[in-house]
């Protein structure tokens, strides 16, 4: 019983280090976003706001205020920007990028390991809209 225990403590472990370690390819989350409606998922939240480049930038602003979010690629000057946020238990990462496309700001956030955020993600790029709408 004590042996079970003590291997399932250690995978509980190997995947928690995993989880926080893993390699992030930037190629695979900085991605252009082609969606034209907002929508909630089980897995993130698709919004759109009209916007232009002084928008992105407060909107990037609030995004790097954010506990546990950085940067992952591109840069408000490209009007293009992928950020990672952790959960703070377990540092599952959540990836969220936000696009200048003809006058609209499209933001896609999504996570990367499991099948449903729990309405995380929306909640994020929600409280950021309405930062944003405060500015």
């Amino acid at each position: 019983m004590k042996t079970a225990a003590l291997i399932v403590l250690v995978l509980v472990i190997a995947l928690m280090v995993y989880i926080r370690l893993a390699p992030t390819d930037a190629a695979r989350w900085h991605v252009p976003l082609g969606f034209d409606t907002d929508e909630t998922l089980t897995d993130g939240a698709r919004r759109i706001i009209p916007g232009d480049a002084e928008t992105l930038a407060k909107l990037d602003e609030i995004a790097r205020t954010t506990p546990r979010t950085k940067v992952l690629a591109g840069s408000v000057a490209g009007g293009h920007i992928t950020y990672v946020t952790r959960s703070a238990g377990f540092g599952f990462p959540d990836y969220t990028t936000v696009q200048l496309v003809n006058g609209q700001i499209r933001i896609l956030a999504r996570l990367r390991f499991g099948k449903a955020d729990f309405g995380v993600n929306a909640a994020r790029v929600d409280d950021w809209l309405q930062a944003l709408s405060q500015t």
